[in-house]
């Protein structure tokens, strides 16, 4: 029969942050009882697969790679979470065959993108930089040259998620008329225009912000074709992923005038540490402000991750609950009271929960609650148990040919 100890010593939970993730994460892990090692670069593979061997939970932003390779060297992770929006640098399949749920932050960082480009905008529109940079080199150049207001302008947004829906609004706030196309069927906020394709919104746009996700049929979105579609002295910028646009077309088009103004925050590649070294063909061309992946680069948005994905994290741990995950099917669960929790990840194929059923029939086991989800790949089973019962179950469901991993809370 099982004991009253716990299923999860919390001291043995060890937590790797990597990237310099914010102290919040940290107090909250250490809070919980765990143990909690930050690193303030992203590794490499190797570095990596080094140093996770005996490590439950990893955290992770946008420029560490979690490869098979990685997955595969550690017996003892749990779940991994991405402390940013984007997941394209991780292998979620690998993880979810590997019984391990990949959690990202969608909502805790759109206030600072969006802000970020308002700015941008702005900045753009009036030739703020260019101005700038001639005044540090003692050259003042006062004309309206070229420079207007964003009020009456034409914002064509592609990608209307949670960034590109919330600058929607922000945008119409400040008298621009929105224009924008998504993929999927989305409600338009305020006046918004929803547009039938890519295409209608470039030749409508003055200006034209992407803000699609990661998948990678978004690569070379907009290439040359693109930005010929749009209209002459457009604006153009791109905060979402650096393999969405391909950027010699677009150093082209502001070489040629048919752009008079982008801001960039994401490139193609980009280095893993702060530092010099970073070449790309955008700099030095007029009216164009380069940033290094800092959209959700406040103070307030890391904070705002850091509590939103320990929490998640914590949740997995003590209950099992895989709501939001990108990789696992979605269960909300509440915490485990009174009995013991049986926590069944396994390859989605007919007939497994009956065979579930029939292990706890055979031993007699009564069953306090149970709850089934699955997406294409895997399945996931959390049974709620009576207490006791021998260690022959456990054993029959680990020895279960589709079983993929199984956890016990108690």
């Amino acid at each position: 029969m099982k004991s009253n100890r716990l299923s999860y010593p919390k001291n043995k939970i060890n937590v790797l942050l990597l990237e310099n993730i914010d102290t919040l994460a940290v107090s909250a892990f250490q809070k919980e009882g765990y143990n909690v090692e930050s690193v303030s670069s992203a590794l490499s593979e190797q570095e990596l697969i080094k140093k996770i061997q005996d490590v439950s939970i990893l955290g992770v932003r946008s420029k560490t790679s979690l490869t098979s390779n990685v997955i595969a060297a550690n017996k003892k992770l749990l779940a991994v979470g991405a402390f940013c929006i984007g997941t394209n640098e991780l292998d979620v399949q690998s993880a979810a065959l590997g019984g391990i749920p990949v959690f990202n932050a969608p909502y805790s960082n759109t206030r600072s993108v969006v802000e970020l480009i308002i700015g941008e905008i702005i900045m753009l529109s009036r030739k703020s930089f260019d101005r700038s940079r001639q005044l540090h080199k003692g050259m003042w150049n006062k004309s309206a040259s070229g420079c207007h207001e964003v009020r009456g302008k034409k914002l064509g947004i592609i990608g209307y998620g949670n960034i590109g829906s919330q600058l929607s609004v922000l945008a119409e706030n400040l008298g621009m008329d929105v224009y924008y196309y998504n993929t999927s069927d989305t409600l338009s906020m305020s006046n918004a225009t929803a547009c039938k394709s890519m295409k209608e919104v470039l030749k409508i746009a003055d200006i034209v912000t992407i803000h699609v996700d990661g998948r990678d049929s978004n690569k070379n979105l907009i290439g040359k074709t693109e930005f010929n579609q749009m209209k002459d002295g457009v604006l153009f910028l791109n905060a979402s992923r650096g393999f969405v646009v391909d950027i010699n077309a677009l150093a082209s088009a502001i070489t040629s005038g048919k752009v008079a103004g982008a801001a960039v925050d994401v490139y193609p590649t980009e280095p893993k540490k702060n530092g010099k070294g970073f070449t790309c063909p955008l700099q030095g061309l007029p009216n164009v402000i380069l940033t290094p992946h800092v959209g959700a680069g406040t103070l307030e948005a890391q904070e705002n991750i850091a509590r939103y994905m320990s929490n998640k994290l914590i949740q997995f741990v003590n209950t099992g609950s895989t709501t939001l995950s990108v990789n696992m099917p979605e269960i909300q669960l509440s915490e485990v009271r009174g009995v013991h929790r049986l926590i069944h990840m396994h390859r989605n194929v007919p007939g497994v929960l009956a065979t579930i059923n029939n292990i706890l029939a055979e031993h007699n086991i009564n069953i306090e609650g149970q709850y089934l989800k699955t997406n294409d790949a895997i399945g996931y089973v959390i049974t709620d148990v009576n207490k006791k019962y021998s260690e022959g179950v456990v054993t029959k469901l680990k020895e279960m040919e589709e079983t993929i991993k199984l956890r016990i809370l108690y």
